[in-house]
């Protein structure tokens, strides 16, 4: 089992806000525009999942399996040729200070393992950034970005 794991980034939100706006991907609609469309296309979501296809992986459905409120979020992957968990981890820091991290842990073989683990290392830091840069606060008062 291959671990990724990104950088810890600070928000300058409540865990609480972070937390709301995570675990509903309904909420992704607001940020579609800050996704690179060169590596994602046919991004779709709702409130418990998301699909989009990635080159050179294809299509990627992430579905939550577990909300722990204001401190995790875990995602299970569908439509892969192997298996892959992630899950975002908030930890409050202050009032209006929330830290991310973000985890991979994906079966790969020893084939699959070097072609798929620096594209999947560089996917979580971006991703992880992307979501420290999110304006939470417009976000859920249903703002645009």
């Amino acid at each position: 089992m291959a671990e990724f794991v990104s950088e810890i980034k600070t928000i300058p939100y409540s865990d609480a806000d972070v937390y709301a706006v995570l675990s509903d991907l309904n909420n992704l609609e607001l940020a579609k525009d800050k996704i690179p469309q060169d590596r994602v296309k046919d991004f779709s979501f709702d409130t418990d999942s998301c699909t989009v296809s990635v080159d050179p992986v294809g299509k990627i459905k992430f579905v939550i399996i577990e909300r722990e409120p204001n401190k995790t979020i875990k995602f299970q992957a569908e439509q892969l040729p192997f298996g892959v968990n992630m899950w975002i981890q908030l930890v409050s820091t202050g009032e209006t200070e929330t830290k991310l991290k973000m985890t991979i842990k994906a079966e790969l073989n020893a084939f699959v393992a070097p072609m798929v683990s620096k594209p999947l290392q560089a996917g979580i830091d971006k991703v992880a950034d992307l979501l420290a840069k999110l304006p939470y606060n417009e976000i859920l008062n249903k703002g645009t970005l």
